[in-house]
């Protein structure tokens, strides 16, 4: 795998269980959160297929990759989508951006920041959100870079 933000590579919140840091944000953490600015670049960790785009729930704004084994979620990105779905990608593609804080135009969006502004998913601040799957099971992804 190749580490998803190039030239961000803080963890903000590990795999695994932890205190909750917004509403709706789960105790368990199945994935690895990396902090980055708004417009920043994702790329595809490993080749696949892109299977999902659209908001996701407190994942906010999600970009999903499947190879048939492996299923990584990248989420709380930029609704802007810079790949299409069934699209074939590359490792090292570029797949899209780290999203903003505050996205408008959700329908039933339940997700608030402090001041009631929508937000991209259960967050406080702009980063990725970067799990993956191995059949249907999160694993941790530090494991694989």
């Amino acid at each position: 795998f190749v580490w998803p933000t190039p030239g961000y590579n803080y963890i903000t919140s590990p795999f695994g269980y932890r205190d909750a840091p917004t509403s709706g944000a789960g105790t368990f953490h199945g994935g690895i959160d990396i902090g980055a600015p708004a417009g920043s670049q994702i790329v595809a960790a490993f080749s696949g297929e892109i299977t999902y785009l659209g908001f996701y729930g407190a994942n906010g704004y999600t970009i999903r990759v499947s190879d048939g084994y492996y299923t990584a979620n990248y989420s709380h990105v930029s609704p802007y989508f810079l790949v299409y779905d069934g699209q074939y990608v590359n490792k090292g593609d570029i797949i899209g951006t780290v999203g903003p804080k505050n996205v408008y135009g959700v329908p039933n969006n339940p997700y608030k920041d402090s001041n009631g502004n929508p937000t991209n998913g259960a967050t406080t601040g702009p980063h990725l959100h970067f799990s993956i799957r191995i059949n249907g099971e999160a694993v941790n992804p530090m494991n694989y870079f």
